[in-house]
């Protein structure tokens, strides 16, 4: 009688192992017990993909580097881009604020509150967009997010 080759178990049907799935003979890396050996193997795909948005970058950051299913390495990196880009966004009406406010004095305070309240808006969206990226990875959906969707997916292979 077979052994699977993974867990050592008796198999009826050399093709694969009933009790913990793996593949018999042929590629082992594409076998699921290869991401049963991940830290995050207990973890459900949708579950993992959410979690990549819960501490922001932190969070995508630790599933990038330890999940390998491509369903969330792609959230992760994208987690990790909206941070970026919210960063830089934040960084730019800082800059412009500051400069407007005390750099140019004679209309600085038309402009310096627009900016602001612009800048408030841009927080708004972003915040909408992490909560909206949150929901569509539970539903087990790869919704790409304008730019940064398209360059994150090139960037993992997902």
């Amino acid at each position: 009688m077979p052994f699977c080759s993974a867990c050592g178990q008796n198999i009826e049907r050399p093709a694969y192992c009933p009790h913990c799935g793996a593949k018999q003979g042929g590629d082992a890396s594409s076998s699921p017990v290869e991401s049963r050996n991940s830290p995050t193997a207990g973890i459900e795909e949708n579950v993992a993909g959410l979690l990549c948005y819960v501490f922001l970058w932190v969070t995508g950051l630790i599933f990038l580097l330890l999940d390998k299913r491509p369903f969330v390495r792609f959230h992760a990196a994208q987690s990790i881009a909206l941070c970026i880009a919210g960063a830089v966004l934040g960084a730019g009406f800082w800059i412009a604020f500051i400069f407007v406010t005390f750099v140019i004095a004679i209309v600085h305070i038309p402009v310096a509150f627009l900016i602001h309240l612009t800048w408030r808006v841009i927080w708004i969206g972003c915040f909408g967009a992490w909560v909206y990226c949150m929901y569509k990875a539970y539903q087990h959906e790869k919704f790409k997010l304008p730019i940064i969707g398209d360059a994150v997916e090139k960037m993992v292979g997902a």
